[in-house]
């Protein structure tokens, strides 16, 4: 009898340690998506020389402005699907006194941001 007691509880902790990492798969959790998508292609046909108006025509309006003047806008796409890890890609443009795009820093994906 003390056998199967001891049995049924080695059953029972095994089942409750071991539950708690695939209950969280089972637990739906929708992809969080916020920003600025950017697709590559739009991302190409920036350059430097081009003005505000034509980059907003191409990226629309970005997500973030310099809050110290108006010559950089950032563009910044955060992604957290369900049961991965966050990524995060920020395009930063940088404008002269003319409003001519002087510099393009795009920041690659980084997984594990929180």
């Amino acid at each position: 009898m003390r056998c199967k007691t001891l049995t049924a509880a080695a059953v029972v902790l095994v089942m409750l340690t071991a539950g708690c990492s695939t209950l969280e798969k089972v637990v739906y959790r929708p992809d969080i998506n916020q920003g600025n998508y950017l697709a590559p292609a739009d991302v190409a046909k920036i350059h430097t020389g081009m003005t505000k108006q034509q980059v907003a025509y191409i990226l629309g309006t970005p997500m973030m402005q310099d809050p110290f003047g108006n010559n950089t806008w950032f563009y910044v796409f955060r992604q957290e699907p369900g049961h991965a890890s966050v990524s995060q890609q920020t395009l930063t443009l940088t404008f002269d006194s003319n409003n001519v795009l002087t510099n393009l820093d795009n920041k690659p994906k980084l997984d594990g941001q929180k």
